[in-house]
């Protein structure tokens, strides 16, 4: 019988072994190159934070301190931590609130609010009207009523300052604002008008309560609240109650400057109510001429020296004080008429004789 030859399968000469660590070797390879990759992806990502970073510098990117420079330079908006941070051009102006805690009519919020839109680098620092560092400001800016706003002297870079130089008053190194100006009406007042020897006044003088009031005698308002409140107070009140007439003529009435002239040299000759109530009464028709004149109202005024009278018209003997009272008005932020005080209690606009009179007998009962 033939021999039967076994048949046999090729066989690896390798052991098992040496076959499962070539394995391994070429793994190691693959997973070496996989993060030889990964390294270099991290350094060129390294690098280009380095060297042309947009958003940070490498040293903030790591510590999370913030911006670089770079980025301020580069960009206008910065979105960075939820937040948009926006590029100015103009410096960080720096404003002290003087003002009172306890006034509820001196809030600044909606003040401060509106004076961001135009000053948006504004930095805001409160500051109490009775501490040391405020009556100093107070003294130094010439400080009459609150809120008080004082800015450094970096608002003289700012657009609004350009644009509008006038609502600003500069007192050495720093500036305040009209606040008449810019609707911001007083809450406070740190010091009350005075009284002159040739203001129109009645009633005694060591009255207790002083009516002070600023008025126009074109301001169809101001004829209003003469005519039906103040001349009622003026009668009911007029052993107990002095009132003060100070002249604002407005610069939006053509014809208010020569009214307040008439008026002012009438009262030259102790008629002064006398012709108010005359250019009061009439407003409507003397307003609407072609040119103001008052002889038709000084000639019906009973006693009235009518040369003395003219010659103190054309001469202007009376512009001066005319415009201290005006001046008077601007220092404490009036801007429109009527307004007045009936001692510390200021009001601005018209109200009705209740109001008034419960203002006049609170201050009587004091």
């Amino acid at each position: 019988m033939a021999e039967e030859k076994e048949e046999k399968m090729p066989v690896d000469d390798k052991p098992m072994a040496d076959k499962e660590e070539g394995n391994k070797d070429e793994q190691k390879s693959v997973d070496l190159k996989k993060r030889t990759k990964n390294y270099l992806s991290i350094i060129i990502l390294l690098a280009g934070l380095l060297v042309g970073s947009v958003f940070v510098d490498v040293a903030q990117f790591v510590s999370r301190q913030g911006l670089s420079p770079r980025a301020m330079r580069q960009l206008d908006v910065i979105p960075f931590e939820g937040r948009t941070w926006v590029a100015y051009s103009e410096p960080v102006v720096t404003v002290q609130v003087v003002n009172d805690s306890n006034c509820k009519e001196c809030d600044v919020t909606d003040a401060v609010k509106m004076m961001k839109r135009v000053m948006p680098t504004l930095l805001v620092k409160e500051m109490q009207f009775d501490s040391a560092d405020g009556k100093a400001l107070i003294d130094q800016m010439k400080i009459k009523s609150l809120p008080a706003f004082v800015f450094d002297d970096s608002v003289t870079k700012t657009d609004i300052y350009t644009q509008a130089q006038d609502i600003f008053q500069k007192q050495g190194n720093n500036y305040t604002i009209d606040t008449a100006q810019i609707g911001i009406q007083p809450g406070k007042f740190l010091t009350l008008p005075t009284i002159s020897a040739d203001d129109a006044k009645t009633g005694p003088d060591g009255a207790k309560v002083k009516l002070i009031l600023f008025s126009d005698f074109q301001c169809p308002y101001c004829a209003a609240f003469y005519t039906q409140d103040l001349k009622k107070a003026m009668a009911d009140y007029k052993d107990k109650v002095q009132f003060v007439f100070k002249e604002v003529p407005l610069s939006i009435h053509d014809k208010a400057v020569p009214a307040a002239m008439a008026a002012e040299c009438a009262n030259d000759q102790g008629k002064f109510w006398e012709m108010a109530d005359k250019l009061y009464t009439d407003q409507k028709t003397w307003s609407a001429a072609k040119t103001f004149s008052a002889t038709p109202y000084a000639s019906a005024i009973s006693g009235l020296n009518m040369t003395q009278f003219n010659q103190c018209v054309s001469s202007k003997k009376f512009q001066d004080k005319i415009n201290a009272d005006n001046q008077m008005a601007q220092d404490f932020g009036i801007s429109g008429t009527p307004a007045f005080f009936v001692n510390d209690q200021f009001f601005g606009g018209v109200v009705q004789y209740s109001q008034l009179q419960q203002a006049i007998d609170a201050q009587l009962a004091k």
